[in-house]
């Protein structure tokens, strides 16, 4: 079996997308961002590399600060930039044969590196 024949699914839950959506206008008004529009690109390609590559993405276990969230969570990291790394932070199921990673928690390394 190949890995393109294994079915998974990404679910990010609406908390998660709440504070993506709202991470648009924090990036922009801090000036990260010159413009709204490569904000919301930025925070998009970054939805998008997490739907696409988590199932194949190295997991780590997620230290109990994360428990929070949802025990016996795990987590993977997206490198954005040299200065930027994001952690999603998910839990999986198993669905009809399929497997299912819910995503319940994310942030990056300024907030969270401390501990990790």
């Amino acid at each position: 079996m190949y890995i393109t024949d294994i079915v998974m699914k990404v679910i990010i839950l609406p908390r998660v997308l709440d504070y993506l959506d709202e991470l648009v206008y924090v990036l922009y008004e801090k000036q990260y961002f010159g413009y709204l529009d490569l904000s919301m690109n930025y925070v998009d390609e970054l939805l998008c590399d997490i739907e696409k590559d988590l199932p194949t993405k190295r997991h780590k276990p997620a230290p109990k600060r994360f428990d929070k969230y949802g025990k016996g969570m795990q987590y993977a990291s997206f490198t954005k930039n040299k200065r930027t790394t994001w952690y999603a932070f998910f839990k999986t199921y198993r669905e009809n044969g399929e497997a299912v990673y819910v995503v319940r928690y994310i942030a990056n390394n300024h907030v969270i590196a401390q501990y990790l």
